[in-house]
């Protein structure tokens, strides 16, 4: 296996039964995205997608969460610190470096879509923000019925900036969760198409393990004829297209009025306080699915 994985910090790999798992391990943070865990997260995938031993590839989080979004602290730390000084672009001074950066990312992100391997994603806790554009991006998409999946930060900071929401759950329901913000429950996901199926907390482990283990039966190259075919179409859909419009929607919502107002009450209150000011007027945020 290559070198990194053992010097990675925020990503365990291993493999059995032909199925490598990725798991994302910065529990303390609740899994939230940076730049190094990307990083070693599309490394990850690739090697999954290199080893002749692998035919399928799990991605799960570690702790209480599958992913709760990008890394906003340690983000508003660095934009504080920022002087101007740096030879590096930085993402901050324009709208077009602002999309600049968030190209970089979906790079990163977008690995699930172009590996030649299915990718399952195993969803449990909290799913929003930057984990829905991880989520997104894999074949199929397993949650646990207490997990929550959308993204609260249209609230008030942006639109998701890696867009696979429409080809989901289709344009009312996308209008729906980003209009508002609002999050389903991994037991409602399927009703809408956010997920494929739903099990009991404590049955998610054994029924991503056996759906893997299935699939992994089958020969890898018909895997993989079987994957790209649906990928194909959905590039014919536009979406890679809409991926790059996605950064540049992102970057012009950062110019709004209401991203600057909750920037200020980051530098007063903090983030988290911030958010919590953002989320008081739409209680718990849960969508209810009736059918």
């Amino acid at each position: 296996m290559a070198k990194w994985i053992k010097s990675a910090q925020f990503i365990d790999f291993d493999v059995s039964e032909g199925v490598a798992t990725v798991r994302l391990n910065k529990p303390d943070r609740r899994n939230a995205l940076c730049s190094e865990l990307l990083s070693e997260y599309r490394n990850a995938l690739l090697e999954a997608d290199d080893l002749k031993s692998v035919s399928v590839v799990v991605v799960e989080g570690a702790g209480k969460d599958f992913c709760a979004g990008y890394d906003m602290k340690t983000a508003y730390a660095n934009y504080a610190a920022e002087d101007g000084t740096s030879p590096y672009r930085s993402g901050n001074s324009s709208l077009d470096d602002d999309a600049w950066k968030l190209e970089r990312n979906q790079e990163l992100l977008r690995t699930p879509f172009a590996l030649h391997k299915p990718v399952i994603a195993k969803v449990h806790g909290n799913c929003v923000a930057g984990g829905t554009d991880l989520a997104l991006y894999c074949d199929l998409v397993v949650a646990a019925e207490s997990a929550r999946i959308g993204f609260p930060a249209t609230r008030a900071m942006g639109s998701p900036p890696n867009h696979m929401w429409i080809y989901h759950v289709g344009p009312q329901w996308a209008k729906r969760l980003l209009l508002t913000g609002g999050v389903v429950t991994g037991r409602d996901a399927p009703k809408i198409g956010l997920a494929i199926e739903a099990f009991p907390d404590h049955e998610l482990d054994g029924a991503v393990r056996d759906m893997a283990v299935s699939m992994a039966t089958i020969d890898p190259e018909l895997l993989t004829t079987n994957k790209r075919i649906v990928n194909i179409a959905l590039e014919v859909m536009g979406a890679n297209t809409i991926q790059r419009m996605a950064a540049e929607m992102d970057a012009r919502a950062h110019l709004t009025r209401a991203k600057a107002l909750f920037d200020e009450d980051v530098k007063s209150l903090g983030f988290r306080d911030a958010s919590r000011k953002r989320d008081a007027p739409f209680g718990d945020g849960i969508v209810k699915v009736s059918r």
